[in-house]
């Protein structure tokens, strides 16, 4: 008992910030996805991108889905990092319902990433203080969007109710045609869950080399042993492996202590993450590198850099480079590494949405504001002025991270309907085998996807933004529902292994030729309504 309460004395704020992050993350997941009554509860902001994550927990828990293929675009090898969802879709086969099997990796992941914050920057700045406000700065992101937000909404005496009950982001670019981009606000870690895990474990294993970096004791199995835990993590999140690649050749090349042991955790890294690169390229090919200077922007120039990124990072574009300069030279090595991705992403496009590449900035960010945060506390340790401009900057640093935070406070949800309550759903999941493929009439949340079948299609952004050619695809799949030709017909299904159509006759992604089906195949089941299922056992 002593000595807990000693662990407890010494590690007080270290215990209140993991239950913190705890609460915090809990409330956050939840809030954005949960359950009841036989409905899932998807918060609007979360909702187009829910309808790529449900499809795929659901071809593991409800389907059979290995080897891999992307459920929404059947045929070929996955091109999406499918661990976190492959685990969450086996925790709901295992009898977990989805939201708490969804939700609780999500939360693990999130508050170690906070965690995770916390204990790289104390590390690197030997001050709690450092790694507490480095918390709240990536909590609450230093982008301008504040300014936006009082030019629509001017300061007054209802200024804090006008924050507090705010339901939309002041900016959300490039899709709303904004200069800050949608990526800074805790939006992006609801809807892609697996991002917080995956910027914690490599923070984590960066963490692991600097602290050992220099100790003789830690041998060369340490270090191939963590090269093996890193490659397979290759399928949880393919853009954060390929960061912390560059961090490591980046480390590599800077530090000049132990550099055998680092290539041998890079040796290790790439031998294991190799042969689930050939997976993923075993079909089109995932990765469309090519030059792209300046992110965002339409023009490129230096005044229009500069002022995309001061809109964007705010003082961070200021600070961190002050607090670069006054720090000790471990931590100038580190920021120089991190500064890689910051390089990167403004140069290099990796998928065909430049767009994706906002995942080099967010991580450079995470680690640039724990500079700010450094530069800030040195601040409150001097006189009454200084002090009075730290907690300005502290102001002017999340400012735009708190007015962010209450549209995704106060959003509201939208219900999907799950197999208890939709008879469609419960007979795909109980009459058809688990790994049936149907050519599917509806993008969107189709019916056979959410009983974890395959379908020839859904939303066309998803798959495209993969790599997938889903314009030949969708033009197929719209030729195969309104044809009469059987012959041509069968040709396709059978080349596609499809068991099933779903027709839906008041879709609106597709037209449906329903005289060619009733002539020509079986109807295994109908609502009675405008759903029906056929089976295309004939075409083979």
């Amino acid at each position: 008992m002593k000595k807990i309460k000693l662990f407890v004395i010494k590690y007080k704020l270290e215990i209140i910030i993991v239950i913190f992050s705890l609460i915090f993350s809990t409330w956050l997941m939840f809030s954005s996805f949960s359950y009841e009554n036989g409905f899932m509860q998807i918060s609007t902001k979360s909702w187009s991108d829910f309808a790529s994550h449900i499809p795929l927990i659901r071809s593991f828990s409800f389907g059979n889905n290995f080897p891999p293929e992307y459920p929404l675009f059947l045929g070929p090898a996955i091109k999406y990092h499918f661990l976190f969802f492959a685990v969450v879709g086996y925790l709901e086969r295992f009898g977990l319902r989805i939201d708490y099997a969804f939700n609780i990796p999500s939360i693990l992941g999130f508050s170690f990433l906070i965690f995770m914050i916390y204990i790289f920057s104390k590390y690197l700045f030997k001050s709690k203080s450092v790694g507490v406000l480095s918390i709240i700065f990536f909590l609450f992101n230093s982008s301008l969007d504040f300014v936006k937000f009082f030019t629509k909404t001017p300061l007054s005496l209802n200024t804090p109710i006008d924050i507090i009950t705010n339901k939309t982001f002041p900016s959300f670019g490039p899709y709303d045609n904004s200069v800050i981009s949608a990526f800074w606000n805790l939006n992006i870690y609801t809807n892609q869950r697996h991002l917080g895990l995956s910027y914690a474990l490599s923070l984590l294993l960066i963490y692991f080399v600097l602290k050992n970096i220099t100790n003789k004791k830690i041998s060369y199995k340490y270090y191939l042993l963590l090269g093996v835990a890193t490659g397979l993590l290759f399928f949880l999140n393919m853009a954060v492996f390929l960061m912390t690649m560059i961090i490591l050749l980046c480390m590599l090349l800077i530090f000049s202590k132990n550099r055998v042991k680092l290539f041998i955790l890079i040796l290790s890294t790439g031998v294991i993450a190799f042969p689930q690169y050939l997976y993923v390229e075993s079909g089109p090919s995932i990765f469309h590198i090519k030059i792209h200077v300046g992110y965002l922007l339409n023009r490129v120039d230096l005044f229009s850099f500069l002022n995309y990124w001061w809109q964007n990072i705010g003082l961070n574009l200021i600070l961190i480079p002050i607090g670069f300069i006054l720090s000790d030279k471990t931590a100038k090595k580190v920021i120089i590494s991190f500064f890689t991705l910051f390089m990167v992403g403004n140069v290099l496009q990796f998928s065909p949405e430049i767009a994706a590449n906002h995942k080099f900035f967010n991580f450079f960010v995470i680690i640039g504001s724990m500079y700010s945060a450094f530069l800030i506390i040195k601040l409150f340790r001097k006189n009454i002025k200084y002090k009075l401009l730290g907690i300005s900057l502290v102001l002017l640093l999340t400012l735009s991270g708190i007015i962010d935070f209450f549209p995704i406070y106060n959003d509201t949800k939208i219900n999907l309907a799950d197999y208890s309550q939709n008879k469609n759903i419960l007979w795909i999941k109980d009459h058809t085998s688990q790994k049936a493929k149907f050519l599917n009439t509806d993008y969107l949340y189709d019916t056979a996807s959410l009983a974890g079948r395959r379908i020839f299609l859904g939303w066309p952004y998803f798959a495209w933004s993969q790599g997938y050619d889903t314009t030949s695809r969708d033009n197929l799949r719209k030729s195969l529902l309104l044809t009469n030709n059987f012959s041509y017909f069968c040709s396709n299904i059978s080349k596609y292994k499809i068991s099933f159509a779903e027709v839906n006759t008041n879709s609106q992604d597709a037209k449906v030729n329903i005289n060619f089906f009733n002539n020509n195949f079986p109807k295994v089941y109908t609502n009675n309504s405008n759903y029906s299922i056929y089976n295309l056992s004939r075409c083979r």
